[in-house]
């Protein structure tokens, strides 16, 4: 990427698209086009409206930087502060994991559950992040109410600036600390139609076999959870009888492998009337949802 030649957006997408595909980079185009976006302050639309428009030098400079890390593999999303879910914008910063497109997934069988229901909903969901899952219930289920708890203050601040973003201050309210913990504070004999988590479930082998991208950039304690993986979903357990309806449910995402463990632990708790595994688009076992 030369500043003597003459560089478009449609050049620069070309050859930016190229570079991240023989760096091994994820999503190699739309990587590309998100680090344009953000240093040219587009949207992605239009970089093909304005497809022959050049690039001026010091934008040149600025993408080239940008271009570099992303290729050492640093995460995009972090790279420009921002990244889709659900169809909702979000801010992301290095304090809360990414969001993964299988969390949709649990999303939707969520805002699924939450419709077929009368009355006022009451959600609760555990280890928010960035507040993605809160976020896109409360957008999607009209008189649903999120209380939203996270042990770390830094990604609570991300999740904060996401809620207020979407205008849903009305209707989440994010609360810092462990697990159950600060809702006992908030609100006594709080019960939920439903508890969501996508906690932290990678085991201690699996973590040291992570990905560059994911182990190097993304927060650990947002993804590891002890020797099998199993820790943040037994303390969910303990406690998940107490903030339940009597009609309640509890959907969490789980790790590819822990399906026929995470049944064993649902079955153990005696709390549940029914409980399946579900699978995500590549046949891996990826969300629990289990019925009182």
């Amino acid at each position: 990427m030369s500043a003597m030649e003459t560089w478009t957006i449609k050049k620069l997408l070309e050859w930016v698209s190229g570079y991240f595909e023989d760096k091994g980079v994820d999503s190699p185009r739309l990587s590309a086009e998100l680090l344009l976006c953000d240093v040219l302050g587009l949207e992605r639309i239009q970089l093909y409206t304005l497809y022959d428009r050049v690039v001026q030098p010091a934008q040149l400079a600025q993408l080239r930087a940008l271009v570099k890390r992303a290729g050492e593999h640093e995460p995009v999303a972090y790279l420009v502060g921002r990244c889709e879910f659900y169809s909702l914008p979000l801010t992301i910063t290095p304090d809360c994991l990414i969001p993964r497109p299988e969390t949709e997934g649990l999303v939707e069988r969520c805002v699924h559950f939450l419709r077929n229901r009368e009355r006022v909903q009451h959600v609760l969901d555990l280890c928010t992040g960035s507040g993605c899952i809160a976020a896109a219930i409360a957008k999607n289920v009209e008189d649903a109410q999120v209380v939203a708890t996270d042990v770390s203050d830094a990604a609570l601040k991300v999740a904060a600036e996401n809620i207020e973003k979407l205008k849903l201050t009305e209707k989440v309210q994010l609360l810092c600390g462990d697990l159950f913990d600060p809702v006992i504070e908030g609100l006594d004999a709080a019960r939920f139609d439903l508890i969501v988590s996508n906690p932290p479930y990678v085991s201690e082998p699996e973590y040291a076999a992570l990905d560059k991208n994911v182990k190097d950039y993304e927060p650990k304690d947002a993804l590891l959870a002890g020797a099998d993986g199993l820790d943040v979903y037994k303390r969910i357990l303990e406690k998940v009888d107490d903030f339940l309806k009597p009609d309640g449910a509890l959907m969490m995402e789980i790790g590819y492998a822990q399906g026929p463990a995470i049944r064993e632990l649902l079955e153990a708790s005696g709390v549940f009337r029914t409980i399946t595994i579900e699978k995500d688009f590549a046949n891996n076992d990826r969300i629990a949802v289990a019925a009182k």
